[in-house]
């Protein structure tokens, strides 16, 4: 993506790959949400919290879209171009540092809803929409308690994978904590899970995305309505995100 954003990418893939080195695992989630807080609040000051959220996530989503999505890859260059041009050069630096906190965070303690619970504890959350994630401890009791090993074990054989949808995903803590506990059950099996999730507002579906692709998820996620415009078959791509393991799965289930 233009110059700058290529140096997000090659953050994203070099933290991607160094996430489970025995350096990152000796950083405590604590230390890594505080550090995060203190990058993120050198951004403010031109700009209110909420615009300085809003456009982290949406260039480090498309930072991650545009590595092997080609279908909307024209489309989220500009989007990312008209974004980055608002910053200096010195304020541009600090986002991959944002990103790789996130990666990190997410490949030391995939137990969590990172940037959901960072989202929250800048206040950031909708009150008027009722827009409160739900603590990923009680995501993940509701995994546990409504996951069917067998029945997921006979839906795999019968059909080759299984889906889990979440209609109001929010940030994601529901299907992360699906995507657990399958992996859990089904350590041998990732590649058969697949995960979608949609939300009317765009900033918290692409915290979803994003956190679902850090963890190589195979998935989607929408923005839109779920009542008026909801998933559907041989629906409308333009306002799917795809993660990249979405993609790499296709690629071997060809082979």
């Amino acid at each position: 993506m233009a110059k700058k954003s290529v140096g997000c990418k090659e953050e994203i893939l070099h933290i991607t790959k160094n996430t489970q080195s025995d350096e990152s695992k000796r950083v405590k989630p604590q230390q890594l949400e505080s550090d995060f807080l203190k990058i993120f609040n050198q951004l403010i000051g031109r700009y209110n919290r909420w615009t300085v959220w809003s456009d982290f996530i949406t260039i480090f989503a498309c930072s991650i879209s545009n590595i092997l999505d080609k279908r909307h890859y024209e489309e989220r260059e500009n989007l990312y171009k008209s974004i980055v041009k608002k910053y200096n050069t010195e304020e541009l630096k600090l986002f991959p540092q944002l990103m790789a906190q996130t990666f990190l965070a997410l490949g030391i303690e995939p137990e969590q809803d990172f940037l959901g619970k960072i989202y929250m504890n800048l206040n950031l959350g909708n009150a008027t929409r009722g827009q409160f994630f739900t603590p990923y401890s009680v995501c993940r009791l509701m995994a546990e308690l409504s996951i069917d090993n067998e029945l997921i074990k006979e839906t795999i054989k019968k059909q080759g994978y299984i889906s889990v949808n979440d209609p109001t995903c929010g940030a994601g803590a529901t299907l992360i904590a699906a995507y657990n506990k399958l992996k859990r059950a089904f350590p041998n099996m990732q590649e058969s899970i697949i995960l979608s999730g949609q939300d009317i507002d765009q900033t918290v579906a692409l915290m979803c995305y994003i956190q679902l692709s850090a963890l190589g998820v195979s998935g989607f996620v929408k923005v839109g309505n779920t009542f008026s415009d909801p998933i559907i078959e041989n629906d409308l791509l333009t306002n799917y995100w795809f993660t990249p393991n979405y993609y790499l799965d296709m690629e071997l289930s060809k082979r």
